[in-house]
């Protein structure tokens, strides 16, 4: 199995819809790990980590999200794999790493 790691960034109606919550329970149900916060010019940025097929998965999802967001891009890149042991909702706006 090869673990792989992205990078999002989703753009659209994007946050106050419950974006962040659904990304946390589709990306545990997927097995991946890593975290999803919004930050603050509007966007949702999202680390996702695990199997490349899985995270391949969670991407296709989050083209479209969740029923109440309108994405309109997703903006991917690739990342090398970190410690992580879980997918969280952070808060705030950090750098990614």
């Amino acid at each position: 199995m090869s673990t792989i790691a992205r990078r999002v960034v989703v753009r659209g109606v994007v946050q106050g819809v419950g974006f962040r919550y659904h990304t946390l329970d589709r990306a545990r149900s997927f097995g991946l790990v890593g975290w999803v916060r919004n930050s603050p010019d509007g966007t949702v940025e999202a680390w996702v980590q695990g199997d490349e097929a899985r995270v391949a998965e969670m991407l296709d999802w989050l083209r479209h999200g969740p029923r109440a967001s309108r994405v309109e891009r997703i903006d991917i890149d690739d990342a090398v794999p970190d410690e992580l042991s879980t997918f969280e909702i952070r808060r705030g706006h950090f750098s990614a790493h």
